[in-house]
């Protein structure tokens, strides 16, 4: 049986209202209350004939449960913002004619005295504007990125649960100038974008490319885990916010640590170390030539007959090793519980075929260089137990000398993204970081490329 590893099994100006805007509020307030068919009798049209969602999810039915009182237009500073976002854009890398920015405009300006029928055509169009604009945005581009578990793709919610989540903000100028549909890496870069926060064409472009990844992550306020590659860094997010971070070291450049997205699982107590067969010959094979077998026996290796379930023991000394070590020959090793364990004392699973997943390490001294890339794509973490601590939300006590590999499996899946962000907000400013695999370099080369044959 031959194992797959990665390894480790190893810029357009925004519109601004030149009209007096907030004159809407009084005048669509008095319409409201002065016209029942507003509240009652004058339903809203569907966002979209052309956005087929299930029933009960459509902007109508979403005017429907609040009695038609209008939404945007309750809040002139939100429906201006909301058309400063459209009007640029540009930015997301969407068509801004798509969402009908001057049309808009003038809706507004009829609406300003209060005719309910004008109030409702406006208010109307905002909705529709809004939910193509947030359905285009959370319909994220794949990017290479592997979906182990495909409930976690990236789609675009329904009209109704969109308008519903405005709806429900505190503030909801706040929530359409933050983007509060989006993660919230979104709405800062795109914010620092739109404030033309960068030095130079390239920095510019690093920012456009960074939104795109941006994209697939989640929004909303439940529990999840990013770790990003370029920056060597887990954050733990709950409630919207990173509520934990730590260093972590991932895949060398030439064993990079995948773009993936999945639900850890369980945690395994006291993991194996199946050690990968090219790092079998790289690192094990030939200190086994050097010192002898007692190598393997001081450092708890173990050898199977394969890679499957029912594997048994051999005897190492029946192993060729002087052919391991020239990739002659294939064998599988595996490394006992213990302190030098390269798993250390627990590793986070997120069941995939890459053979990928978040591990404890012995080696703490890595985490104080400024470069991490040491792994062979797998993530090791700083501080193991405090990731299983927020988990499962308590202590994780690690048995001794007890059976090794002890799953325990988590009251909850908890989604992981590994993703791959080279440039930050830090407090008021960009943190960029290096490049480190080359994505960056080839996904401009892509576009460049795109771009030219659509001139052709």
């Amino acid at each position: 049986m031959k194992v797959k590893r990665t390894s480790c099994t190893g810029r357009f100006r925004p519109v601004h209202f030149l009209h007096p805007i907030r004159c809407l509020a009084a005048g669509i307030a008095l319409a409201a209350a002065s016209s029942p068919a507003f509240a009652a009798n004058v339903p809203l049209a569907a966002a979209s004939t052309a956005i087929a969602v299930a029933p009960g999810e459509a902007i109508t039915d979403f005017y429907r449960a609040r009695e038609a009182r209008p939404l945007w237009l309750s809040s002139p500073e939100a429906a201006e913002e909301l058309v400063r976002l459209l009007g640029a854009a540009n930015l997301d890398g969407l068509d801004r004619d798509r969402y009908r920015v001057r049309q808009l405009q003038r809706a507004l300006n009829a609406a300003r005295g209060g005719d309910y029928r004008a109030v409702q055509r406006a208010e109307q169009m905002l909705s529709e504007a809004f939910v193509a604009y947030a359905r285009d945005l959370r319909n994220a581009p794949s990017l290479g990125i592997y979906y182990v578990d495909r409930e976690l793709v990236p789609r675009a919610p329904a009209p109704r649960h969109l308008l519903e989540a405005a709806a429900a903000a505190p503030s909801l100028p706040q929530f359409v100038a933050r983007m509060g549909w989006m993660n919230p890496l979104y709405g800062q870069l795109r914010q620092a974008l739109a404030n033309r926060s960068y030095s130079s064409e390239s920095q510019r472009r690093t920012i456009q490319l960074n939104l795109e990844r941006a994209r697939t992550l989640p929004a909303g306020n439940h529990r999840y885990v990013v770790v990003n590659s370029a920056a060597q860094r887990l954050y733990m997010y709950e409630n919207g916010s990173v509520v934990g971070s730590m260093r972590v070291v991932v895949g060398k450049p030439h064993q990079q640590t995948p773009m993936m997205t999945a639900f850890i699982r369980y945690v395994s107590l006291n993991p194996y170390w199946n050690v990968p067969p090219d790092l079998a010959a790289e690192r094990i094979a030939p200190n086994v030539v050097k010192s002898g077998l007692p190598y393997l026996k001081s450092r708890g290796y173990q050898v199977l007959s394969d890679w499957t379930e029912k594997a048994k023991l051999i005897d190492p000394a029946t192993i060729d090793w002087k052919a391991v070590a020239e990739g002659k020959r294939e064998v599988r090793l595996r490394q006992l519980p213990g302190p030098g364990n390269a798993m250390g004392k627990m590793k986070f699973m997120f069941p995939n075929d890459e053979g990928v997943y978040l591990h404890d390490t012995p080696e703490d001294q890595l985490f104080s260089e400024a470069s991490r890339l040491f792994s062979g794509g797998c993530v090791r973490l700083e501080d193991a137990p405090r990731l299983a601590e927020w988990l499962f939300g308590n202590p994780v006590r690690v048995p001794r000398g007890g059976k090794p590999e002890q799953d325990v499996p988590l009251p909850a899946p908890v989604p992981v993204y590994l993703t791959y962000m080279t440039v930050l907000p830090s407090g008021s400013q960009l943190a960029f970081y290096e490049d480190i695999y080359g994505r960056d370099r080839a996904r401009l080369a892509e576009l460049s490329a795109g771009g030219r044959h659509a001139s052709r």
